[in-house]
């Protein structure tokens, strides 16, 4: 199937094992990468899966791309452009329209498989709009509540599934941030566990294999 030209840049692998309602999993990568980072994951992923990974809207130089830009300020350390970032969460959320729409796929099994600022834009999409979401795997990012819309946490998040996971000596973004993120999903009573990795901001082969087991059973 060639890719179909849709809102975001992105690119495809097929299910071998085809089913009716074909199941879709969306890879959004981290700050500075590209569509081709998770999608190595992708031969590894359940067969009847139709894979999209897609390239962040905003390009950096030299290279790489993000989902919005960072800002890094001797007086105020690091910080996010939450505006951008908000524009990158309803330009997912539509795109995942789109997608759906274009490939034919299974609207009620959508998972959102994210990165660092992936996670970050998963997260948002999920708790924002999460009649469109079923599962999220969640790897080495945090909750932003600022990018989130207003009232999320009014919505009804009985079908959303989430797996979480991260380094506990991660330099970029501390395994604290991660915890909080659960305190707060449980608070809207989302139930999920932070699987913890020794490792930096990577994702291990055992947590690789986890997450996959975790997804077979929800799709």
């Amino acid at each position: 199937m060639q890719v179909k030209s849709l809102s975001l840049h992105h690119i495809i692998k097929e299910p071998t094992v085809k089913k009716q309602n074909i199941p879709a999993l969306f890879m959004f990568h981290g700050y500075g990468s590209d569509e081709n980072d998770l999608f190595s994951f992708a031969t590894e992923l359940q067969e009847e899966l139709f894979i999209i990974s897609v390239r962040a809207p905003y390009p950096m130089q030299p290279y790489g791309n993000a989902w919005y830009a960072i800002y890094f300020d001797a007086a105020q350390g690091k910080f996010s452009d939450d505006k951008q970032a908000i524009e990158s969460r309803d330009k997912i959320a539509n795109f995942i329209d789109e997608a759906v729409k274009a490939y034919d796929l299974d609207a009620n099994n959508v998972t959102l498989l994210g990165f660092s600022q992936g996670t970050i834009l998963s997260y948002a999409v999920g708790l924002s709009y999460p009649k469109k979401v079923k599962n999220i795997i969640a790897l080495s990012g945090y909750l932003n509540e600022d990018i989130l819309k207003n009232d999320y946490q009014t919505n009804d998040f009985s079908s959303l599934n989430i797996y979480c996971s991260h380094g506990s000596v991660d330099q970029v973004i501390p395994v604290d941030w991660a915890r909080k993120a659960l305190e707060r999903l449980s608070e809207i009573g989302i139930s999920t566990n932070l699987n913890e990795f020794p490792v930096g901001h990577g994702v291990a082969p055992q947590n690789f294999y986890q997450f996959k087991e975790w997804l077979s059973h929800r799709i």
